[in-house]
């Protein structure tokens, strides 16, 4: 089955700045896995890097920075679970349930207080393309007409954002 160019860039927009792996972003947009790789791959051969272009869209920086970015995206992986854990547990009291979400969640809310102040020029590179996603997300859901073309400006001019905000 043939897609349209529209769904295609669709597919490179979820990939590249909703930062979907390449199968949650086809399946999205109910597109074979298959066909999103080769589409990534063609794009990549025709100076296209849907890669280069999705790392433009992550938040940059380095050491300090890096460590606390990791140590983070370890501490969101470690909250979701323990949710998922509390949430679960059949013998567990609804007091207690309360109380350790309430302390999962002032532990989750200093770090990223204490990440804000250790890496500011990450946070305000995560609000920038924050709001560029958002004017896309807005787009789509207001001027569909408009969204592929809006993207064309917005994919070159995320690129200029984290040139500014790095």
């Amino acid at each position: 089955m043939a897609h349209s160019d529209e769904i295609r860039r669709a597919v490179r927009a979820s990939y590249v700045f909703d930062q979907l792996s390449l199968e949650m972003a086809a399946t999205r947009h109910d597109v074979p896995f298959a066909t999103a790789r080769n589409w990534r791959r063609a794009d990549k051969e025709m100076g296209d890097d849907w890669d280069k272009a999705k790392s433009a869209q992550m938040i940059a920086g380095g050491g300090i920075e890096d460590v606390v970015r990791q140590t983070l995206a370890v501490v969101v992986q470690q909250v979701q679970a323990t949710v998922t854990t509390i949430q679960d547990a059949p013998d567990m009291s609804p007091e207690t349930k309360v109380d350790m979400l309430a302390s999962l969640a002032d532990a989750y809310n200093k770090l990223i207080a204490a990440s804000r102040r250790l890496m500011p020029e990450t946070d305000r590179l995560a609000v920038a393309t924050d709001v560029v996603k958002m004017l896309l997300d807005f787009t789509r859901a207001k001027h569909p007409k408009h969204a592929a073309a809006v993207l064309e400006v917005l994919e070159p001019f995320s690129e200029e954002v984290v040139k500014v905000y790095r």
